[in-house]
């Protein structure tokens, strides 16, 4: 037997109504258009900076969590693989479950995506809420969205964002709130997705600890604290008026901000290749000709080009030009995170 979470209308409050000691659910990956880089509390994974996305449609993270009394500890895979890896964090967040349940059994968590993960395809951020849901939906904890991001970001501050869909803000955490929470509907302003995988292999440094890194050790990180509100407020303006120029300005500086932060920390974070910097020009290209197109990459080599979707075509025929792509995805706007009912 399987929850089904209700969503009613925002700020989208899923309610769980029986009992069953397993769940199944998917949450997709979110691209920040303002990025977030850095934590405030590390130990409570509060960010140092405000945050806003798009979740997107086309890539997915399915999750099923299943208690076990047979079990002697929580067992993870990720792929049909093992993953010690994330098995820490996992755990954290079912220790977090169990307490509120009262529950003390382990569980068995299968996760699987229809992407390369730790890739800088926002893995992290559709895992972590996928297994946020369902986690609660097997141990039937009545909870709702505002809770459930909570929930999601002691795991990783950007799953706060995959509960939602559409447009997700994240506001500064010196307000108090520490939850994501949606901004505008998919369908209110339907952008388009391209994104350019030019590496399948896991990024060398992880996000946690490359944000750890850059705050203690980037002449350039103070200024991009500092800066992020200005933008914050720039995005979530341009949003609202649906300005597709004034977004593509902010979210492209907003974006090398990031990484002049990364490159600038010592040792360097340099998380671009060839082709990612060749992408970037193409972008730059179709928008000084005209196609409203601008770029976004978040911690690792993948380039994702957000456009007006009559663009979509143009922009995916000339990504497709450049040496050194290895795949296109094509993705619109898409929803938060469910209850599923299989797998497949």
């Amino acid at each position: 037997m399987f929850h089904t979470l209700r969503f009613e209308t925002i700020p989208n409050e899923p309610r769980l109504t029986h009992v069953t000691m397993e769940a199944i659910a998917q949450a997709q990956p979110n691209i920040a258009l303002v990025k977030y880089w850095g934590k405030r509390e590390v130990d409570r994974n509060i960010p140092a900076v405000p945050s806003l996305s798009i979740t997107l449609d086309s890539l997915w993270t399915r999750t099923k969590v299943a208690f076990d009394p047979k079990l002697r500890a929580d067992d993870v895979s990720v792929n049909g693989r093992r993953d010690a890896s994330q098995s820490s964090r996992v755990t954290a967040l079912l220790d977090t479950c169990r307490r509120r349940a009262g529950v003390g059994l382990h569980a068995h968590v299968d996760s699987k995506t229809n992407f390369p993960i730790g890739a800088g395809l926002a893995s992290s951020a559709s895992g972590f809420a996928a297994l946020a849901a369902a986690t609660v939906g097997a141990l039937a904890i009545e909870i709702d969205a505002v809770e459930l991001s909570a929930l999601a970001r002691r795991a990783s501050g950007s799953a706060a964002r995959s509960v939602f869909g559409g447009f997700v803000e994240m506001p500064d955490a010196l307000n108090g709130n520490v939850t994501a929470q949606p901004l505008l509907s998919a369908t209110d302003w339907p952008l388009r997705v391209i994104i350019a995988l030019t590496s399948e292999q896991p990024k060398p440094t992880g996000s946690s600890d490359g944000m750890r890194h850059s705050a203690e050790t980037s002449d350039y990180y103070a200024a991009w604290v500092d800066s992020a509100g200005r933008d914050f407020m720039t995005a979530r303006d341009a949003i609202m008026e649906r300005n597709f120029a004034t977004l593509a300005e902010v979210s492209e500086h907003s974006c090398l901000k990031m990484h002049a932060v990364m490159m600038s920390s010592n040792p360097p974070l340099v998380y671009w290749n060839g082709a990612t910097i060749d992408c970037i020009h193409t972008i730059r290209r179709l928008r000084n000709d005209g196609i409203p197109a601008f770029f976004t990459v978040d911690a690792g080599p993948q380039v994702k080009a957000v456009c007006l979707p009559e663009c979509a075509d143009m922009v995916h025929a000339a990504l497709q030009k450049v040496n050194g792509v290895r795949q296109l995805y094509t993705s619109n706007l898409g929803p938060g995170v469910r209850i599923m009912e299989s797998m497949q």
